[in-house]
């Protein structure tokens, strides 16, 4: 089984950008794993990141497919790059009196937090890595999960020369009536950053 690999893209921050990617991929019958948007420090654009569960050639063909796309700046499968890529979930257990005090211990390992109590249920809040987050589900299981929500990864390359920087798209620079001009490749260096995990 192919295993599941992510992407970066930066897209123009306008309506309809996201279902004409996600139209994209799902045309060439890749499977979504999970799909992040949200803005840059540039208002106008977007950073995507998906996960996609192909294989790298087949990575290959989506990038360069996407790429086509009028809305799509540029474009980068961050796989194998040394990176920071983590998710937020929220999952409500049921949690009983007799069980709470286990819950809560394995809450603490895995750096949790508790955003909701009730009388038998309690929400909490993990962020952090997706196989964290795989671990601490299953971990949860025995307990009695009621209801999870998962955001899906968010990603940025370590080191201070990252694979998708605006500024080295030249996005300043637009042409008249506001469409962006100058917007190449990005380059693809990484320095030696040995930064945890955070």
């Amino acid at each position: 089984m192919n295993p599941s690999r992510l992407v970066s893209v930066l897209v123009e921050n306008k309506p309809g950008v996201l279902n004409r990617v996600a139209s994209m991929i799902r045309r060439r019958g890749f499977n979504i794993d999970s799909l992040s948007v949200g803005p840059t420090e540039d208002a106008t654009v977007s950073r995507m990141t998906i996960a996609v569960h192909v294989g790298r050639q087949a990575a290959e063909q989506a990038t360069k497919q996407l790429t086509k796309l009028i809305d799509v700046i540029t474009i980068e499968d961050i796989t194998e790059m040394r990176k920071v890529a983590h998710e937020l979930m929220l999952i409500r257990m049921y949690a009983p009196a007799e069980q709470r005090s286990e819950i809560l211990d394995v809450v603490g390992v895995f750096l949790g937090r508790i955003v909701d109590i009730a009388s038998s249920s309690m929400v909490i809040e993990i962020t952090g890595t997706t196989e964290k987050i795989d671990t601490f589900v299953e971990l949860m299981r025995p307990y009695g999960i009621t209801e999870m929500a998962r955001s899906g990864a968010v990603a940025l390359v370590r080191g201070d020369q990252a694979g998708i920087r605006l500024a080295d798209l030249g996005l300043e620079a637009r042409a008249p009536g506001g469409s962006r001009v100058g917007a190449g490749s990005a380059g693809a260096g990484i320095t030696g950053d040995t930064t945890g995990d955070i």
